[in-house]
């Protein structure tokens, strides 16, 4: 979409808001994208960004409150019910006393079950329902937009483990249709998860999510506008991957489903150290000693060529942050990991603890 496309009724202060801007003629030679629309880059795109985020938003709350949340209060009351009637069943069999027909009568009234939730119960549900639908949501955007990325990675000629590809042809200017929109819905839900955890109350790792979603977004616009998106693509579908599989973990063990909460988190924690520590390193290793060796170094902003050494030490610099931020929450994970291991089950050691106040009304 681009503002050639856009409905002839739209004022054209509002086409930046609904499309993607700055389009130009295609490369004479493309190595990706041959039949894809192009772009350049330009401050105009932080507008569809904010469409993105108001989007995302809206969608968030829309699953979170008719389809999450009703699905996670439905799984859990039923259970409750079910495990209410168990435990009234074996206090039956317990206190069973014969009478003169040969039927079982009761001695007391604590086997009658319950209609009620208790107060502790009834908060213990609305807890585990809230955060069931926020992972949710969380599982169905990194699963979709992984999707995407991948879909993104494979039309371009680089690969995980040969990552000098990265480099080859610079400045990767201008940019495919798909690319420029993957990169800028990035952008835009790392913008959201601020929002976010601004909004709703702290947790244990606020700090570390903090910092690695400021670190994410100062990354994701350095590339795009020093024209380095092909490492910022590869980079990205390496982090959303396992990012699927831990709040679906999450889900399952919110809803009670232990066993399947402890066997996705063990593939999460392998898909983790995979991408994260494995990947991301040679990728990180790439940027090191293949960037200066296969760029000229210059910096001529009206053809594309944005390298200096200051710029490309300092991108280098943020990867390497980002990189001790993740090895900090894999030994948090580790934590997680031993205990599913000595038979505890799996819980979040970087965040969902409850808050005080819920501990207080327990």
């Amino acid at each position: 979409m681009n503002a050639h496309h856009a409905l002839e009724w739209l004022p054209s202060y509002l086409v930046p808001f609904v499309s993607l801007s700055y389009p130009t003629p295609p490369p004479v030679n493309p190595d990706s994208f041959h039949h894809s629309a192009y772009y350049k880059t330009g401050v105009l795109d932080g507008c569809f960004i904010i469409t993105c985020i108001a989007v995302m938003a809206v969608l968030r709350d829309v699953v979170r409150i008719f389809v999450l949340e009703p699905f996670a209060r439905w799984k859990l009351t039923r259970a409750w019910k079910r495990s209410n009637s168990c435990h009234v069943q074996q206090n039956g069999n317990k206190n069973g006393i014969t009478n003169g027909n040969g039927h079982a009568g009761h001695a007391n009234n604590d086997s009658k079950p319950k209609s009620v939730m208790s107060a502790r119960e009834s908060r213990k549900i609305h807890r585990s329902v809230l955060r069931f639908a926020e992972q949710g949501w969380s599982a169905i955007y990194y699963t979709l937009q992984w999707l995407f990325g991948f879909y993104v990675h494979r039309n371009l000629p680089t690969q995980a483990l040969k990552p000098t590809e990265l480099w080859l042809n610079y400045p990767h200017s201008p940019l495919a249709g798909p690319l420029k929109l993957y990169y800028l819905t990035q952008t835009a839900f790392y913008l959201h998860q601020i929002l976010i955890l601004n909004a709703e109350a702290r947790r244990k790792d606020h700090v570390q999510m903090m910092t690695h979603h400021v670190l994410t977004i100062f990354l994701m616009v350095m590339s795009y506008f020093c024209n380095f998106t092909r490492i910022g693509c590869l980079i990205m579908v390496l982090m959303d991957w396992n990012d699927i599989f831990l709040p679906i973990a999450k889900m399952f063990r919110y809803i009670g489903l232990y066993t399947l909460c402890d066997i996705t988190f063990t593939w999460f924690l392998l898909s983790w150290f995979v991408a994260r520590h494995v990947l991301f390193v040679i990728v990180i290793k790439s940027a090191w000693f293949d960037g200066p060796r296969l760029i000229s170094v210059g910096w001529v902003p009206e053809l594309g060529y944005y390298y200096s050494e200051r710029t490309y030490n300092t991108f280098v610099y943020l990867l390497v942050a980002l990189q001790v931020i993740q090895i900090v929450w894999f030994w948090m994970i580790c934590r997680v990991a031993w205990r599913v291991i000595s038979g505890q089950g799996a819980s979040d050691d970087r965040s969902d603890d409850e808050s005080e106040e819920d501990k207080k009304n327990q």
